[in-house]
């Protein structure tokens, strides 16, 4: 199976909701206390919005047919803070490979696309959030060699 990473266009905006979908529901099963079922993201609108952003590049692994098959959303962040140095960072937002297409090396694809673009950039790193439930995607980030930066905790009442 032939896979070509290209930039979302907006004829892509379906099959990007259907994967939004799968992730959604996906974090609803491992936290149903935090995530309805059912939820998208982001709305038809806000995607046709996004697809116009320049510095919000969303690249799409496609199939020989021009079928997604998975996505990696970008932002690049101009890091401004009083006590940290600036940089300028590659923020993967959302990522996903169809449920039944992982394990195939398209999300591997994704990632070097997305690596590839933020040296481009002049990004000083790839930054991003994963739940720690969602312990597919976390051995995903750390067999890239992606560490933990911070650490986010709950205390649920």
């Amino acid at each position: 199976m032939t896979t070509i990473i290209r930039l979302a266009k907006q004829k892509d905006i379906p099959a990007l909701e259907r994967l939004l979908r799968q992730i959604a529901e996906l974090h609803h099963k491992s936290r149903p206390d935090i995530f309805i079922s059912g939820g998208q993201k982001y709305t038809t609108e806000a995607l046709e919005k996004m697809l116009t952003y320049e510095d919000f590049p969303i690249f799409v692994a496609a199939d020989e047919n021009d079928e997604v098959q998975g996505y990696c959303f970008c932002q690049v962040r101009n890091i401004n803070h009083p006590v940290i140095r600036n940089y300028l960072s590659l923020f993967i937002d959302d990522f996903c490979v169809d449920e039944t297409l992982r394990g195939q090396g398209i999300g591997k694809k994704l990632f070097a696309a997305a690596k590839e673009y933020a040296k481009e950039c002049g990004a000083y790193n790839i930054e991003l959030n994963v739940w720690a439930v969602n312990e597919g995607a976390v051995k995903f980030y750390e067999d890239f060699g992606f560490n933990p930066k911070t650490i986010g905790m709950e205390l649920i009442l």
